[in-house]
């Protein structure tokens, strides 16, 4: 990425930076005894598949699965990537189950700015630009901003100022929008339906942070967004009622504002990177024909 594109593109940061290695609580787990055993459990169990399943799908006994889980057999590289495939487990915990049964992990984590990443940097860069004049922002899979075209930009710097952004939100290079959204100093006091939008995030991100194995930081942004003020009470007062829309909104007003979004959000087909797998670009679009008739002035 060129200095003037960093420059134009500010709300992402100064560099994006794509964490490398394993976390340390999976350090911990490739220490014990029978580690792919225990993987492996966990995440059968996570899918809700049974042994017999498992051994069907994959195309060994139930007697083998059994031995695998137990540590009374090894697994092959190849075995352990069939398993991976019918679990259909993430290209990082495939490196971990790699890992845990003596083989270099296969899949890469690669920086967007690498040369080898710049058919797919153009194509997103075409889906920001054909999503203009509305909003659209690509982020990572614990909610931190990549990269923004002018009309995202546009939408957070109306209701708030650039500085404060980078001041209050950028950590390490980049921007949660999940603290955006949360923060009384963010966008909070703007979104008319808070308590509705927050209580959805909320669950959304519980489910990210126990929808794959050892997800530590997804737990720890989860832990971070029920610390805000009345988050809590949130949580504890979910309502499950049947709602009578379409698609929740947010419903953003300042002074004589009055906007309505909903988002769409895309995910990049068959990666084999690490890095592409894990991100997603989200769309934003008028709720509501004064949406779009104040939007397009």
């Amino acid at each position: 990425m060129s200095k003037r594109d960093n420059q134009n593109n500010y709300l992402t940061g100064n560099q994006t930076h794509f964490p490398e290695g394993f976390t340390m609580q999976q350090r911990a787990i490739l220490h014990q005894p029978n580690s792919f055993g225990t993987i492996l459990k966990q995440w059968r169990d996570h899918r809700n598949i049974s042994q017999l399943d498992l051994a069907l799908s994959s195309q060994v006994s139930q007697r083998h699965i059994s031995f695998l889980e137990s540590g009374r057999a090894k697994p092959s590289q190849e075995m352990v990537l069939q398993l991976a495939k019918v679990l259909e487990i993430p290209l990082r915990h495939q490196n971990l189950m790699l890992s845990a049964a003596g083989f270099a992990p296969i899949h890469a984590e690669t920086d967007l700015s690498a040369p080898e990443m710049k058919p797919v940097c153009k194509a997103i860069a075409f889906i920001l630009q054909q999503q203009e004049p509305y909003p659209a922002l690509v982020i990572d899979r614990y909610w931190n901003l990549l990269k923004t075209n002018q009309g995202a930009e546009r939408l957070l710097n109306t209701f708030l100022d650039p500085n404060k952004l980078q001041d209050l939100f950028c950590i390490d290079g980049k921007i949660n929008l999940m603290r955006v959204v949360f923060d009384p100093q963010g966008l909070r006091p703007f979104i008319a339906n808070w308590e509705e939008v927050a209580s959805h995030l909320l669950q959304r991100t519980y489910r990210e942070a126990n929808s794959s194995i050892e997800s530590e930081q997804s737990a720890l942004l989860f832990e971070e967004l029920m610390s805000y003020p009345i988050a809590s009470n949130l949580w504890k007062n979910l309502s499950h009622s049947a709602q009578h829309t379409l698609l929740l909104t947010m419903h953003l007003k300042k002074n004589n504002l009055n906007w309505q979004f909903f988002s769409t959000i895309a995910t990049l087909g068959t990666p084999y990177d690490i890095t592409l797998q894990e991100i997603r670009i989200e769309c934003i679009f008028p709720a509501n024909e004064e949406t779009e008739r104040d939007w397009r002035k």
